[in-house]
């Protein structure tokens, strides 16, 4: 009898663990007007960053006039933000002028399994082609990599340093 309600305890508590892991809220859906080659965005999602004139280290791309090449996302979400648009339009004028292949590295914060954080990874990077694509980039030049939470720009387990680890980076 020790023996079951100890089975019974285990297989709730297991059961409980899977359903906190897995919930989370639905993404922000996207619209995109397939005749206009336009696409509508949910307005709560992603901010940008800039990178120095340096540029990035093995990118394909030119970032020496500090166009932003890093698009932070919001938890648990991979839509786009408005204010990353311009930046993206830019990127894809060039990239259409003059095709190169690009990596599109999506990475998510430390919360949540490993496997949803590649998922979500994953998510986001495919919203930057999806969107490079919907302006006119041949999809062939773009490469969606996740690396999950596998390599955070910021290692404290704060707001602030999450909200770093969101983030799609165009290499």
């Amino acid at each position: 009898m020790k023996f079951e309600t100890l089975k019974s305890v285990l297989a709730c508590t297991l059961l409980s663990s899977f359903l906190v892991a897995c919930s989370s809220t639905p993404p922000a859906s996207t619209s995109t007007g397939a005749s206009s080659g336009s696409a509508t965005l949910s307005t709560d999602s992603v901010a940008t960053g800039s990178i120095d004139a340096g540029g990035v280290s093995g990118s394909d791309i030119d970032t020496t006039d500090g166009i932003e090449t890093v698009f932070y996302f919001d938890f648990d979400t991979a839509t786009l933000k408005p204010e990353s648009l311009a930046a993206l339009r830019t990127h894809a004028q060039r990239l259409i002028a003059s095709p190169v292949s690009v990596r599109l590295e999506g990475h998510g914060d430390e919360r949540g399994t490993r496997e949803y954080n590649m998922a979500l990874g994953e998510s986001r990077g495919s919203s930057v082609k999806e969107f490079l694509v919907l302006q006119g980039v041949d999809g062939s030049l773009l490469e969606v990599v996740s690396y999950g939470e596998e390599r955070p720009a910021a290692l404290d387990s704060t707001d602030n340093s999450w909200a770093l680890n969101r983030r799609v980076e165009i290499k």
